[in-house]
């Protein structure tokens, strides 16, 4: 190959790697969290004329205390993905019902505080997905099992009876279920 064709595809090649990999995370619903990138090449999207109905079971526990959780944020993350493809925030109805490990995520600050000596950086995250119109529910069973009070917990969640009927009573209504 002739050297100057060469260096033009290999400076051809960085031009187009830096204007994917080169960009900055986009926040189209959820705002400053769940950040995600445009994808030039996808031919896989969502359908922004269809109205989704998700339910999220969240039960994983953060890796580190001291981050957001990695889980917490991937909520905010598939809304996020869903708003780039062009579906508008009034087409997502997004539920999700915590339960397991991820229930602390949802403590007061002064709570996780007490427990980790650590602030509850995921609260902001909450507030963001509250504001994008994400229904929060906890699971009363995963409270009763971990001697854990209401009052514990960051105001904006709803308590489920448990998430097993969560679950059970919003997939027959057409929700699909994502397990993180």
């Amino acid at each position: 190959m002739h050297k100057f064709v060469k260096y033009g595809l290999i400076l051809m090649s960085s031009v187009v790697c830096s204007s994917i990999f080169g960009q900055s995370p986009q926040f189209p619903i959820v705002k400053a969290f769940g950040g995600i990138y445009e994808i030039p090449d996808a031919r896989e999207l969502p359908d922004a004329t269809l109205t989704y109905k998700i339910l999220v079971d969240l039960s994983t526990a953060a890796e580190d205390n001291k981050q957001i959780s990695r889980w917490v944020d991937n909520v905010a993350r598939l809304m996020n993905l869903h708003g780039l493809a062009g579906v508008p925030k009034a087409a997502l109805n997004v539920k999700v019902v915590i339960h397991g490990g991820a229930i602390f995520t949802l403590l007061t600050n002064e709570q996780y505080q007490e427990r980790f000596q650590t602030d509850n950086t995921n609260l902001k995250v909450y507030e963001a997905l509250l504001e994008a119109g994400v229904d929060i529910m906890v699971c009363g069973q995963s409270l009763i099992a971990r001697k854990m009070v209401t009052k514990d917990l960051w105001p904006g969640v709803k308590v489920a009876h448990s998430a097993l009927t969560t679950i059970t009573t919003y997939v027959p209504q057409g929700y699909v279920l994502l397990k993180f």
